[in-house]
């Protein structure tokens, strides 16, 4: 994962209304490793720019 100048950091649930999946597909997804993801306290967080990644359908 890579931080661009740009690029957002995302709690799962403003990730679950960017891809408009269900909160138990993205924990789903994070676990199994389609999508990258840091644990911060009790939640996720995610780049934006591995969201975009994820939407182009390109492997890690």
């Amino acid at each position: 994962m890579f931080l661009t100048e740009k690029d957002g950091v995302l709690t799962t649930d403003e990730a679950i209304e960017y891809l408009k999946i269900s909160k138990p597909t993205i924990l789903k997804y994070i676990r199994i490793g389609r999508i990258k993801a840091i644990k911060a306290g009790k939640g996720w967080r995610i780049l934006q720019s591995e969201l975009n990644r994820f939407l182009r359908g390109e492997v890690n």
